[in-house]
């Protein structure tokens, strides 16, 4: 089993930022490609970013590329996101995802843990 908590969701104004974090507990972190999703009211929750299990290759969803930057520090059992110019479109909870072994399970949902979300929430 694996617990992932989120943190750092809050209000901001649009073309702020804010940073996520989502803490790992239980089985081996780096054993994990992770991942965030976000689901907006009255959407299906959708694929955000994900990261291979040593952190040297990411993918994002073409909405927030060049945006939100992907990173995971296996010594703290740790998983970013840090959203940089943000728009009232990303409003969403956010959640923290443990895949497979390869980044791809997460882009594909092949989700072995979830989190409980962090809501996001951008003013304009």
């Amino acid at each position: 089993q694996v617990q992932l908590v989120e943190s750092g969701g809050g209000l901001v104004q649009a073309g702020g930022s804010l940073r996520l974090s989502c803490a790992a507990s239980g089985r081996t972190f780096s054993d994990y490609a992770m991942g965030w999703f976000r689901q907006s009211p009255g959407k299906e929750r959708e694929f955000v970013a994900s990261i291979s299990r040593s952190g040297g290759y990411t993918y994002y969803t073409d909405s927030v590329k060049g945006r939100f930057t992907i990173s995971r520090d296996n010594a703290k059992n740790t998983l970013y996101l840090q959203m940089n110019s943000l728009k009232a479109e990303d409003t969403a909870v956010y959640y923290c995802a443990a895949g497979g072994q390869t980044i791809a399970t997460i882009r594909y949902g092949d989700i072995s843990y979830w989190g409980k979300g962090t809501l996001v929430t951008v003013s304009s």
